[in-house]
């Protein structure tokens, strides 16, 4: 008998898209809760329509960034711009725990699922929106994607070359993190309802959590009056630091040396060549105002090594180093492959794919996989007459008026 889960029993109605949305749904669908993932036909989640697709071949069935975003759920679709279609979804939420959603400030006012109105129908339901900038103010309802609002919080400013513009991070990198932080005020909120009785409404805006992501930069601001801004792979307290190019096509290694015995001990490694006593390079100051020539000797060196050689004789010297690895190390990676990071599901469009885990083990009841990411509107018969007790009549009726569309 398959061992419980954290949230076994706990229902979630997920209305979110894109991927901020879907995430935190899929965080509590890992751990054993009941997910019904609301979708339309009419207006479909742009994720699905986002690659790499399987085999190249476009379908709203083969991406593989939606897949990997939303396993272990009930596909459902509805069409909230028909009367049945509304009066479906309050039923979802009537025999529900949690609410999400994650359009812009006001569209589920639109269609008469405000958390006002879904307390009417679940008085203890926890609900929570995720929109661009939270509820209020005078840009509440701007609609925004991860890759607008890595620029709104400032990582963009962060990420590039000094003498350069603004590159910002690979993807949409707020997406990424904002979920974890969502999750968390969701468990929260239960574990209140669990006391009290009484469910509550979770404004969350992205915005505002990916601000936590800037490090010590709102930091320095407000201990120092100091804006940090790009750097490239330098560092302030580091020389040499930086991805360093090595033997191979488009291989890479990175390196970190903060102190003097990290330097010595780098020379060794080197095998001591005549420029490592460059009385430029002696100290650490040294090092950091002679930085650009530096890391050209550097890569003189690492050039002729592959990345795994790199890495391997400077760690064994106590220095920080490692491969920028790609798609194919980090499938092959000998760790995540001991902790049985990625899942392998069947899925009916793409067959055998796989997908990340949850980045984190609970030893009594771990998160396992169940289901993969449904197909379009999968399971819309399931849920009306297994999970609703819908009889065949009024399965009938509804599809007839467009509702599951």
């Amino acid at each position: 008998m398959a061992q419980a889960q954290a949230l076994e029993g706990v229902k979630v109605v997920d209305f979110s898209w894109y991927a901020v949305g879907p995430q935190t749904a899929r965080h509590l669908g890992d751990n054993g809760a009941e997910v019904i993932r609301v979708e339309s036909t009419v207006s479909m989640d742009l994720l699905r329509v986002n690659g790499p697709f399987r085999d190249g071949v476009w379908g709203v069935d083969r991406s593989g960034y939606f897949a990997n975003q939303n396993p272990n759920k009930y596909g459902m679709t509805l069409n909230l711009k028909v009367p049945m279609g509304v009066d479906l979804a309050k039923r979802l939420v009537q025999r529900a725990d949690v609410v999400l959603e994650s359009f812009t400030a006001g569209v589920m006012e639109k269609y008469g699922l405000s958390y006002e109105e879904l307390r009417r129908v679940k008085p203890d339901i926890v609900m929570i929106s995720m929109s661009a900038q939270g509820r209020g103010g005078p840009y509440s309802h701007h609609p925004s994607y991860g890759h607008v609002l890595q620029a709104l919080c400032g990582v963009n400013h962060m990420v590039g070359w000094p003498d350069g513009d603004p590159v910002g991070a690979y993807g949409p990198y707020t997406d990424y993190f904002v979920p974890h932080l969502a999750a968390t005020a969701v468990l929260a909120a239960l574990d209140y309802r669990r006391r009290t009785g009484k469910g509550q409404y979770i404004d969350l805006a992205q915005l505002e959590a990916a601000i936590h992501c800037l490090d010590t930069a709102i930091l320095d601001y407000t201990v120092n009056g100091r804006e940090q801004c790009r750097m490239g792979n330098r560092h302030p307290y580091a020389s040499p630091h930086g991805a360093y190019r090595c033997k191979g096509e488009d291989r890479w290694c990175t390196i970190a040396v903060f102190t003097d015995k990290e330097w010595e001990s780098f020379c060794r490694v080197l095998g001591a060549p005549p420029w490592t006593l460059d009385p430029r390079f002696s100290t650490l100051l040294g090092r950091l105002e002679n930085a650009e020539a530096l890391d050209r000797l550097v890569e003189e060196w690492t050039v002729q090594y592959a990345p795994e050689q790199v890495m391997a004789v400077l760690q064994a010297a106590g220095v920080a180093a490692a491969v920028v690895q790609n798609a194919r190390d980090l499938h092959e990676d000998p760790q995540l492959k001991h902790r049985n990071h990625y899942w392998v599901l069947d899925h009916p469009e793409m067959g055998p794919s796989t997908y990340d885990s949850p980045s984190y083990k609970l030893s009594r009841t771990p998160a396992r996989p169940r289901m993969p990411a449904p197909t379009l509107g999968q399971h819309v018969e399931f849920v009306c007459t297994e999970l609703l007790g819908m009889s065949d009549n009024e399965f009938a009726e509804h599809l007839a008026a467009g509702a599951f569309e």
